[in-house]
């Protein structure tokens, strides 16, 4: 009997011991660690060097003797410098999609002797640029590497000038293009970013009309090839509530 007691009895205390094993109160996960996220909108500006190219200017004045032919071509160098904004969008596998518009001031001012008339120089002077594009990157935490496309925009003026009559021909024009480029972007701080990046500007072929500015003289016209090389830096103030630009990572 005594037998029979002490079984039971041990049988009883190992299922107490295996019922408050089960109710044990889980341990809690740690807590998820925060990640940078792009994902924002911001405004900025920057700061650069700008080349221009403005090649093959082909003579296309009916009945010129020229017609045809080039005249030459030149190169421009100079600072550049503006504003832009946009916004990104950032995935949690880390890819980076975004849109931007930026514009720019110059100075890039060129010229280069007639290859074919004598006592004449042909000027171009890049007042502006601007583009609209998107951009496609991956995020290493806060630091950003991306490509970019778009639309470009430049404001230039070209003329034409003599050694006997001064400045014969201006023309001031407005051209569209495209552009690609690739560049880094770091955060500094949650509000704060900086970019180094590259920009090809291609503007293509157009026919440039020149309006005399002596009397005598009549309308002219030329081709005028023109492409820009960019490199800027800037920084970028971004936007909105830091803490719902940040993502869980377990």
């Amino acid at each position: 009997m005594q037998k029979l007691l002490f079984g039971t009895a041990a049988l009883i205390a190992l299922a107490g011991s295996a019922m408050a094993a089960d109710l044990r109160v889980p341990v809690a996960a740690p807590p998820a660690a925060p990640v940078w996220s792009w994902t924002t909108c911001y405004i900025g500006g920057h700061a650069g060097w700008l080349r221009a190219e403005a090649k093959d200017w082909i003579v296309r004045t009916p009945g010129n003797v020229f017609f045809g032919q080039s005249l030459g071509g030149h190169e421009a160098d100079s600072w550049i410098g503006g504003v832009q904004a946009g916004c990104d969008y950032q995935f949690v596998n880390g890819f980076v999609i975004g849109i931007a518009g930026d514009y720019a001031w110059t100075g890039a001012e060129g010229r280069h002797d007639s290859a074919l008339e004598i006592g004449v120089a042909y000027h171009s002077k890049v007042r502006s640029l601007a583009s609209a594009t998107a951009r496609i990157g991956y995020a290493w935490d806060r630091f950003l590497g991306y490509v970019k496309g778009g639309g470009a925009w430049e404001r230039d003026d070209y003329w034409a000038t003599t050694i006997v009559l001064g400045t014969a021909y201006t023309a001031p024009t407005t051209r569209s293009g495209w552009t690609i480029g690739v560049g880094g972007e770091y955060a500094f701080t949650n509000f704060l970013s900086g970019f180094v990046e590259y920009g090809y500007y291609d503007f293509g072929t157009r026919e440039i009309a020149f309006a005399p500015q002596v009397v005598g003289l009549g309308p002219a016209f030329a081709d005028v090839k023109a492409t820009k090389s960019v490199v800027r830096a800037g920084l970028n103030v971004r936007l909105g509530d830091p803490g719902a630009t940040i993502f869980a990572k377990y």
